[in-house]
């Protein structure tokens, strides 16, 4: 049985949209693409690559897809991080199929949850759903989702795309590591843990 591990950068204030540059992801009028640069750290590069160290594949929905695809094969190759990225598997949930002209990259087929349900019971490592908040949040209301890791940085935008957005199902987490790097990023790794308790004091 294969893990489903939502690896995301995040603002303080839950941001996920566009870290990596301005014109990453303008839907919706958003203006504050490139925030993550400015807030990072080294510490928060080799948390990063270590996440990805026990995983053979990722999870990715159409736009990641295509941003990663516009970027990685023509990447430094003197990036260590470029040869994983280009020769890991590719798992690609779209409703508009197109070619996927990216190195190891496959179409899922069919109604995606029952697709990812079809992967996880694979042979393989565990599979690292990268950016793409939609499908992230589709996964996260089936239960798909086996672990959180998330970089959580030392900045609010108050607005954009947010990996628990209105709807998110009240979920339990526990808590598997937690740190904070030097220039004050939380590397927070959780696991779903059933349904929230309530009481009072």
């Amino acid at each position: 049985m294969r893990e489903i591990i939502v690896c995301t950068f995040l603002t303080l204030d839950g941001v996920m949209q566009a870290p990596g540059g301005p014109d990453e992801d303008t839907e919706s009028g958003f203006a504050y693409g490139g925030w993550q640069k400015p807030v990072t750290d080294d510490e928060v590069g080799t948390a990063v690559a270590g996440w990805y160290e026990g995983s053979d594949a990722m999870l990715l929905g159409r736009k990641t897809y295509d941003i990663f695809a516009s970027y990685w094969p023509t990447a430094d190759p003197g990036n260590p991080f470029t040869h994983r990225m280009n020769s890991m598997h590719k798992y690609v949930a779209s409703r508009t199929p197109k070619t996927l002209r990216w190195q190891n990259s496959t179409l899922l087929e069919g109604d995606v949850v029952d697709a990812v349900r079809t992967l996880k019971e694979s042979d393989g490592a565990a599979v690292n759903v990268v950016g793409s908040g939609d499908f992230a949040q589709t996964l996260m209301r089936h239960g798909l989702v086996d672990e959180y890791r998330l970089t959580i940085h030392p900045v609010i935008i108050g607005t954009g795309k947010r990996l628990f957005a209105g709807g998110a199902i009240p979920t339990a987490l526990e808590p598997v590591s937690v740190s904070t790097t030097k220039g004050g990023t939380v590397l927070g790794v959780y696991r779903p843990n059933g349904k929230p308790a309530y009481d009072s004091y």
